[in-house]
């Protein structure tokens, strides 16, 4: 009688075993820095938001035409200097100026938020000041739009 084999030889079984432990060698490292990235990804999505809150409150302030001192932005008062978003902070309960425009919560988003003579500081918690820093700077004459500053991140930075 011809006896049938039923299962793995111990062989097979440590050939799979070592060609599982060669693919979590190489594809572990890969995973293993993407706290960095998303720190980039999120200063670079706040870079946006405060570009586009800025485009959409002067837009707002052109629309209404009689030179208003704040607008609303979907139900939150945005305080303006020369047609755009002051570069003012508040409180992460009751944000102002661009931050409000924004729609950004400091703390509670992740964020340190500093605030000083019309300059907003907006740093992602964990990150290097400067590579993950976006800088807004309000408007200092009419015609003159706000000065934002993009995070300085370079593709291989891992500072951010």
């Amino acid at each position: 009688m011809v006896k049938t084999q039923k299962g793995f030889t111990m062989i097979e079984l440590i050939m799979v075993i070592v060609i599982l432990g060669i693919l979590a060698a190489v594809a572990l490292p890969r995973f293993y820095d993407l706290q960095a990235d998303a720190r980039k990804a999120k200063v670079a999505a706040i870079f946006g938001a405060v570009r586009s809150a800025s485009a959409i409150a002067h837009s707002a302030y052109l629309v209404k035409g009689t030179n208003p001192s704040s607008i609303s932005m979907e139900g939150t008062s945005v305080t303006l200097v020369h047609g755009y978003p002051a570069g003012t902070y508040g409180t992460d309960a009751a944000p102002t100026g661009i931050i409000a425009a924004a729609n950004l919560h400091g703390a509670n988003d992740g964020l340190t938020i500093t605030e000083a003579s019309g300059v907003v500081t907006i740093n992602i918690n964990g990150g290097t000041a400067g590579s993950c820093t976006v800088t807004y700077t309000q408007a200092t004459s009419a015609g003159t739009p706000p000065v934002i500053t993009p995070p300085v991140i370079a593709k291989v930075d891992t500072t951010c």
